[in-house]
């Protein structure tokens, strides 16, 4: 059985503000090493749930996050987002059973979430695919469904799982932090999150025989609509072939599958 971690750092136990999560800052290794022992318990847990191969994405902003020399040696390491698949590489090779995402945050624009956004702080407002609202969680999720492999937990804040629950359904949701604003929270010690952290992750792979829960798919073609900050960056993201400007601050794409609006959502954020 194979499992994919995806990991990224906003919904990493105890971070509450950008400075922790920012490799400028100096409170970001200390952070890295946290995230890293989050990943570990949630690989430890798969492993005990009955996985065979575990792999791990490294999400977070550039994907140079996770101590490489300090993760579980049973497990291998995508490193770098300029891969296709960013958050979720590795999926593409369609033999995972499951995906459990760690450290992640609400969409933009959440009340009460630790640093919610979705993709990119700067840019984008809002995303919707097929006129569903989501954030990263359901990008990532659909592209995962694309591939047969559902979602079986979420790591976060309390409104990143709730907001994952309604989505998704049927995961295993681990509430690190109850935020309570955008840049602060009451956090759990990390040793008692990572140790739910291994205990859910165990718990959602062995539940796997069950036959739950079911991939999050997207009926095809896909539509996304890109809501961005700034009329300039439409201007600039109009620049791609594919891009219908619907107003002054959102656009509209249609891609066959969900891995090539994938593919052209990231493409269409870097230009603008």
């Amino acid at each position: 059985m194979k499992i994919l971690i995806a990991a990224d750092m906003e919904g990493i136990s105890g971070v509450t503000n950008w400075d922790q999560v920012d490799p400028a800052r100096s409170e970001y290794p200390r952070f890295c090493k946290i995230m890293t022992a989050d990943v570990n318990a949630a690989a430890l847990g798969t492993f005990d749930g009955g996985a065979t191969e575990v792999v791990v994405s490294d999400g977070h902003a550039g994907g140079y996050n996770i101590l490489i020399e300090d993760l579980d040696p049973r497990v291998c390491l995508n490193s770098g987002n300029s891969a296709p698949f960013a958050m979720v590489q590795g999926i593409e090779a369609g033999d995972f059973s499951g995906v459990i995402f760690v450290g992640y945050h609400a969409r933009s624009g959440t009340e009460k979430a630790v640093l919610a956004h979705t993709w990119s702080s700067k840019r984008i407002a809002n995303v919707w695919l097929n006129d569903i609202l989501v954030g990263e969680h359901g990008l990532n999720a659909a592209v995962c469904g694309a591939f047969g492999a559902p979602v079986l937990m979420i790591t976060g804040d309390q409104t990143t799982c709730a907001q994952a629950e309604e989505l998704l359904g049927g995961l295993e949701t681990v509430i690190v932090k109850h935020s309570t604003s955008f840049s602060s929270a009451e956090c759990l010690h990390p040793y008692v999150a990572q140790e739910l952290i291994r205990k859910d992750a165990e718990r959602a792979v062995s539940g796997l025989k069950d036959g739950k829960p079911k991939p999050f798919t997207v009926s095809e073609p896909v539509k996304t609509i890109i809501e961005f900050r700034l009329s300039e960056m439409v201007d600039r993201a109009c620049r791609l072939p594919g891009a219908k400007r619907l107003d002054a601050t959102r656009i509209e794409m249609t891609a066959p599958d969900m891995p090539t609006a994938y593919i052209n959502f990231r493409a269409v954020v870097q230009a603008a």
